[in-house]
């Protein structure tokens, strides 16, 4: 069943029997009614946005910037290029690199040879040991010097290769810290960014809730709308030290991945569970949102009325907590705009 049909079942009132349907009069409109039930006791606390990845990239290799491709709030796609050095001293040194692979490789099948014609003798008993072990050190030797050549081929066409400096991941720039021309070294820092496919909720919960937190792992976050928007924390980390000047506990509130709209810096709500009570629910539908006003259509003695209401937290399930304005098994109209209509037309006759 859909998820989003459960508070509209939950909520709305079968009428039966005849006596009910001569007394009550039909109207245009679902009716459903104020409903009282236990719901998870949460404490709502606001909440900062935070990227879980930030990271700086630095440069690998020596030289100077030649290219810039991105700036500050760029988006980057991960394995875009960011900058480019320069390249003609590492090109330089892979090519010399590549010489001399080719010098040990001549030298090493040299000595392959050399091995082999004394090994064929060597058998016929027609030279000494010690020629033997001379040409085995040889072509031993030989192995290793073009060993150690392939490996500097490969240094060399890993330093060319950092010239051009990529995007470890996809992101937004955050900070630039060199321009076109500068000479940069190993280890020089060169553009600072922030990933947006990983993000968190940081929150100070005060030290009398966080052992209840701990114990209980699940939060839940309230972004603010249009539309408002309500996330199940994937994740809960209470840090295990308080901080000495506020004596609260920082937490961590993982977000699932993939959420559109969400941006570092961006405050939200945080509700995090710790029991259960009573509360007064209607579904979230039902509400009218007038300037500063917020209030329902009650259906009361057949007559529809508007009434202002005091709404609390909003549930997953799509309903919403009343505070004040009715009372349980209030009855309500579940499409305002339709009840809205239907008022204006009664008071116009």
């Amino acid at each position: 069943m859909n998820r989003a049909l459960i508070p509209l079942l939950l909520f709305l009132v079968t009428i039966t029997g005849a006596a009910s349907a001569a007394s009550i009069p039909a109207f245009p409109f679902p009716i459903g009614q104020a409903v009282s039930r236990a719901i998870p006791r949460e404490r709502v606390l606001e909440g900062v946005v935070e990227a879980a990845q930030r990271s700086t990239v630095s440069a690998q290799t020596a030289g100077r910037i030649q290219e810039i491709d991105f700036d500050v709030n760029d988006f980057v796609p991960k394995g875009a290029v960011l900058m480019r050095l320069s390249s003609a001293e590492q090109q330089a040194r892979l090519d010399r690199a590549r010489a001399a692979l080719e010098e040990a490789t001549a030298r090493a099948k040299q000595a392959e040879a050399d091995y082999r014609r004394v090994a064929g003798v060597f058998a016929q008993k027609l030279v000494a040991r010690a020629a033997m072990d001379r040409a085995t050190a040889r072509r031993a030797a030989a192995r290793a010097r073009s060993q150690a050549a392939r490996s500097g081929v490969e240094q060399a066409q890993e330093q060319l290769a950092y010239t051009v400096v990529r995007a470890p991941y996809s992101g937004i720039v955050v900070q630039r810290e060199v321009e076109v021309g500068e000479s940069v070294r190993p280890g020089t820092p060169l553009m600072t960014g922030l990933s947006l496919e990983n993000l968190r909720v940081r929150v100070d919960v005060p030290q009398t809730l966080a052992a209840q937190v701990r114990a209980l792992g699940r939060a839940r976050v309230m972004i603010s709308g249009p539309p408002p928007v309500t996330l199940d924390g994937s994740g809960v980390t209470v840090f295990p030290y308080a901080d000495p000047v506020t004596h609260t506990f920082r937490v961590r509130v993982q977000l699932p991945p993939g959420q559109n709209g969400l941006y570092p810096g961006m405050f939200v709500k945080v509700a995090f569970p710790l029991g259960e009570e009573q509360a007064l629910l209607i579904p979230e539908q039902a509400v009218v949102h007038r300037s500063e006003v917020t209030a329902v259509y009650t259906v009361e003695h057949g007559r529809v009325a508007l009434r202002q209401v005091r709404l609390g937290n909003r549930l997953a399930d799509g309903s919403v907590e009343v505070l004040a304005g009715l009372d349980a098994g209030t009855r309500i109209a579940l499409d305002p705009v339709a009840a809205g209509v239907y008022l204006k037309a009664q008071a116009a006759l």
